[in-house]
């Protein structure tokens, strides 16, 4: 009777993405933490999405499954809300593991839409994922503004103040609405105003979301975000209030 065994196991395949992000947090993101408890994506808004789930996407990770896991769309369908670190007793980054996966992949090979976002964003110091100037946020705003002052009454002294300096808060705007749907920014313009909060919008840096950051590119994303913060401190607001 022959006494090979009918099964051999390999050695363990390293995984880029895996060791990649554990070399990058604190404790290795706890990666090497997972209790398999599924708490992760019973809570996730993409689970089932691509036959794939948080859990599967980390254990495949583990496993050095970098090729199937590349070749899934599921990494661009994450949220990256961060539920499955909230959930999870053992605290594991999945979505620092998400981001690594995102960066490698060849720009040509990303999302048309979130490249093109982030393309738009880098376009003017406004970081507007639509491509909006400074002069096209600047009139669209005072536009607005003017037209709730004249047609409703006990908004005719409403404010939306631009580059005030020393301002409590400075807000940030979805780029989307003041280009395709200006009057959505008024509701929070008049709960501003009713609860009396000192607050501007800068005609720099005043688009809330980074569109480089989804799509993961850590040179654009930088770019961004050093782009905001510097309109932040050059109207010496105490606080940046980003809506998204």
């Amino acid at each position: 009777m022959s006494t090979e065994p009918v099964i051999k196991l390999g050695q363990k395949k390293k995984s880029l993405f895996k060791d990649s992000v554990m070399a990058l947090l604190p404790d290795g993101g706890n990666l090497n933490m997972c209790l398999t408890c599924g708490v992760c994506s019973s809570g996730c808004p993409a689970t089932g999405l691509a036959d794939m789930d948080p859990r599967k996407f980390l254990r495949m990770a583990s496993m050095g499954m970098d090729e199937e896991i590349l070749s899934s769309p599921w990494a661009w369908m994450c949220t990256m809300c961060q539920r499955c670190i909230y959930v999870c007793p053992m605290q594991i980054d999945i979505p620092q593991l998400i981001y690594n996966v995102r960066s490698v992949k060849p720009r040509d090979e990303k999302p048309k839409g979130i490249v093109s976002s982030c393309d738009l964003a880098l376009k003017h110091d406004t970081c507007s994922a639509m491509g909006a100037s400074e002069e096209d946020w600047v009139f669209v705003v005072e536009d607005v503004l003017e037209e709730v002052r004249d047609s409703q009454s006990g908004f005719e002294s409403l404010e939306a103040p631009m580059d005030k300096s020393g301002a409590t808060f400075f807000l940030n705007q979805n780029s989307r609405e003041p280009v395709t749907e200006p009057d959505e920014m008024v509701p929070l313009w008049k709960i501003l105003h009713s609860v009396g909060a000192d607050w501007t919008y800068g005609s720099k840096g005043w688009a809330a979301e980074n569109y480089c950051m989804f799509m993961g590119d850590n040179k654009d994303w930088e770019s961004i975000v050093r782009t905001k913060a510097k309109a932040v401190d050059d109207l010496g607001a105490k606080v940046w209030l980003n809506t998204e």
